[in-house]
């Protein structure tokens, strides 16, 4: 076969005046000036790809708590580790976060930092003397908490709640379990046995372990059937909870509940395939929105906060 080129004279154009374009002037960001307030760095932003995401969440947050809707807060360790929990505790205290859930490794760390002030062991230094995850007060401490909150009728939020909230502990302030249980803000803890260190010590009781996931799970199942016209923030947890959430959202839907006007956001720094599908994706066909935010959460989530806070007090919202 042969081939000739073109001819480039055939060819058909439009008026670029014509064309439906997707970004404009408007939409594009202004240059920062010193001494700007935090609101105008907000709105010194582009409208544009996740800047807009960004804002269109911040203000979904702040139109589900101006409207009384449920804001839940899915959470994992990591973000207890980065040195958030002040922030999670304050947006509890201002109404804003209505219930909070998270993995097992959660309570280990938001002990630690409410027993010692310190948490995070060195892993490689401690793995290979076979000593990673053996502090005997992490774990005899907390599987008490939760043997005893869990004969007295508790999940397991509640139970390391209370038992952190009632220890006397030099730092129960940073504690957001601690905080829950004062406020009176559901916390729920999903547990993967087997998966998190205080398993591995002898007081764990794996009768109370499984009783107190599974009240917590039900609860939850009752804050997520909340969430119609509300917020479901999936906050650096890759697995557990995205699949925890799925369940819970069938459950609701099987009770009655529509989940058919909800917002739910995975924000991370890697973007995973269980969070944008069982998160973002399937709970938000039936009605609603799904956003993935990507980044560091010791940066993007007191961006969001100070962002939802900005938006209540100008009386901003979605």
């Amino acid at each position: 076969m042969k081939f000739t080129p073109i001819d480039a004279s055939k060819i058909k154009t439009y008026s670029l005046k014509d064309r439906l374009s997707k970004v404009d002037v408007s939409s594009a960001a202004k240059p920062y000036k010193a001494g700007t307030s935090f609101a105008g760095f907000l709105q010194s932003l582009p409208r544009i790809l996740a800047a807009d995401s960004f804002m269109q969440v911040a203000g979904a947050v702040a139109a589900a708590k101006r409207a009384g809707a449920t804001v839940a807060l899915g959470m994992g360790a990591h973000v207890i580790k980065v040195g958030l929990s002040p922030v999670v505790i304050d947006l509890m205290e201002r109404g804003i976060i209505s219930a909070v859930a998270m993995n097992g490794a959660g309570i280990v760390h938001d002990f630690e930092m409410a027993y010692q002030g310190r948490t995070s062991e060195d892993v490689d230094a401690e793995i290979g003397a076979g000593t990673f995850g053996m502090a005997d007060e992490t774990g005899r401490i907390i599987n008490g908490m939760v043997a005893s909150g869990v004969s007295g009728g508790l999940g397991i939020g509640g139970s390391v709640g209370r038992g952190i909230a009632q220890g006397g502990f030099p730092h129960t302030g940073k504690s957001i379990l601690a905080a829950a249980y004062r406020l009176g803000v559901p916390a729920t803890v999903h547990v993967a046995i087997g998966a998190d260190i205080i398993h591995m010590h002898p007081s764990a009781d794996g009768a109370a372990i499984g009783e107190g996931s599974l009240r917590d799970f039900r609860l939850f199942t009752s804050v997520v059937a909340s969430l119609e016209g509300g917020v479901y923030i999936n906050l650096g947890s890759a697995v557990l909870l995205p699949e925890v959430f799925l369940k819970a959202v069938t459950l609701a839907r099987n009770l009655g509940s529509s989940l058919s006007a909800i917002t739910t956001v995975n924000m991370d720094f890697i973007q995973g395939y269980r969070p944008n599908t069982n998160v973002v994706r399937r709970p938000t066909m039936k009605g609603g929105r799904g956003y993935s935010l990507t980044g560091h959460h010791e940066i993007m989530f007191p961006l969001l906060a100070a962002a939802v806070i900005e938006a209540l007090e100008a009386g901003q919202g979605a």
